[in-house]
């Protein structure tokens, strides 16, 4: 009887297994025979699962994706507006090991995006939930009557966006000055700045 193999958890296996190549030795060094390697698979056997890299690498792009939306999918807001949306907006920073890591994978990830159309759709999809969230953010505080009366929602949404991409970036490239806990206090700081 022949074995049956569940296609799908096998590419979550190889696709963990490319996300652990890529932190250990960056984006360049994340071939087919390195990954095949780390997934305990023949470059054959791999192939059957992605027949390109860049699948294998969307695949990859999409587990981040996924994972960010199950976190915010999965929060309650609770009572207290303003601590609910830093709970909300912080899961699109490092601010932990898992979330560290998958910034650290999805910079590498966006910089190939930028030459390779098959990725491009998935950052940009990527960059559209985070300037919805944002959006949700600015929007909460308005409902909530926290916000300021003559606030610009789609400016401040553009503003609070651009605030969590360069906090991510400045974590991750300059740990030392810019730690978890300084990131949570700018945002924090930035929210307060939106209400009355």
């Amino acid at each position: 009887m022949p074995k049956i193999v569940d296609h799908d958890k096998q590419k979550q296996i190889v696709a963990e297994a490319a996300i652990r190549v890529i932190r250990r030795t960056g984006l360049d060094r994340a071939t087919v025979r390195n990954i095949a390697k780390e997934a305990g698979l023949s470059v054959g056997s791999l192939r059957h699962y992605f027949s390109t890299q860049d699948e294998l690498f969307a695949f990859c792009m999409n587990i981040f994706r996924e994972r960010t939306e199950t976190r915010v999918e999965s929060m309650e807001l609770g009572e207290e507006v303003l601590p609910a949306l830093k709970r909300l907006l912080l899961q699109f920073l490092p601010v932990d090991e898992d979330r560290k890591m998958e910034m650290e994978v999805w910079l590498s990830f966006s910089t190939k995006s930028l030459m390779r159309p098959e990725l491009k759709r998935i950052g940009e999809d990527m960059y559209a939930g985070m300037r919805s969230a944002s959006l949700f953010a600015v929007h909460k505080l308005m409902e909530a009557k926290l916000a300021k009366k003559d606030l610009d929602a789609d400016l401040e949404a553009e503003t609070l966006h651009a605030l969590l991409d360069g906090l991510a970036i400045h974590q991750l490239l300059y740990p030392g000055t810019m730690p978890a806990e300084r990131s949570e206090l700018l945002l924090d700081r930035h929210l307060r700045s939106l209400c009355e």
